[in-house]
């Protein structure tokens, strides 16, 4: 990093680079739902790190970040976010079901920048991370983005986007958020799949509420909550298609052998 005024950046680059296994877009391009000139665009990879970082005394390298806009300030329109965790961090999310970490593994080709043969076998144990679990989680990440909307959350009653409630009435970000997390939620619950981008009329309930064309909030929350009581009756009902965990042991094997394999080939030393 040459100028530490122009951009933010966390991590060792070099690290995340050399060991980069995966890339893709993900946010409101890769959900199909950015509205143009507002959305910045961003993206999530997965490297693998030296053996001195995971099974010597140098210590982890969980992460690294990378953004157009300085510390402290918000992305927009034309701006990068970039987010790479290692393979061990990633895993530990992916299977925990985070809803953001989830979508490298179901991106569509066109939405891939970067992946090597071992991140293809990453992609290709996408079925073994959708879990009764991980629709838990989903249901989790829309609770607390209609928390932020009633000003429940951490931040307090303040909202994040001011701009958007001075003219929509409510911050219609986070709403379009939790709608889509719920839409989400449901497919997996349903089908156990995960469509990226969106399936059109989901896309297109999540754009309405999301560019403002539904004024009644309380509209919003009514079809939010109506999401949620089918995902939960699907669940409890024990009829989703679904094992109740992801599939630890052959995940977690995986991870052991694509670490051997990587070392083997030179990539670290």
């Amino acid at each position: 990093m040459t100028d530490t005024l122009s951009h933010t950046e966390h991590g060792d680059s070099r690290i995340a680079r050399d060991g980069e296994i995966l890339r893709t877009e993900v946010g409101s391009g890769l959900h199909g739902i950015a509205i143009a000139g507002t959305d910045d665009h961003d993206e999530m990879g997965v490297f693998i790190e030296p053996p001195e970082c995971v099974i010597g005394l140098t210590g982890p390298m969980d992460h690294y970040v990378w953004r157009t806009q300085p510390e402290g300030h918000r992305s927009g329109h034309g701006d990068t976010d970039l987010v790479m965790y290692s393979l061990r961090k990633f895993l530990k999310l992916a299977v925990a079901g985070n809803p953001t970490t989830l979508l490298p593994l179901f991106a569509p080709e066109d939405s891939v920048y970067a992946v090597t043969d071992l991140g293809g076998e990453l992609r290709g144990l996408a079925p073994g991370f959708l879990s009764q679990r991980a629709v838990h989680r989903f249901v989790g990440y829309l609770d607390g983005q209609v928390d932020r909307l009633l000003g429940r959350g951490r931040q307090g009653s303040a909202p994040n986007r001011p701009e958007l409630v001075e003219r929509y009435g409510y911050d219609v970000k986070y709403a379009s958020h939790a709608l889509r997390l719920g839409l989400q939620g449901l497919e997996i619950a349903e089908h156990a799949r995960l469509t990226l981008p969106m399936p059109e009329a989901d896309r297109e309930r999540v754009l309405h509420v999301k560019s403002g064309g539904v004024a009644d909030l309380d509209q919003v929350l009514t079809e939010i909550h109506a999401v949620r009581a089918r995902i939960v009756a699907l669940l409890d009902s024990g009829t989703a298609p679904l094992a109740p965990e992801p599939d630890l042991e052959r995940v977690s094997a995986w991870s052991i052998s694509a670490h051997q394999r990587h070392w083997s080939a030179g990539h670290g030393f």
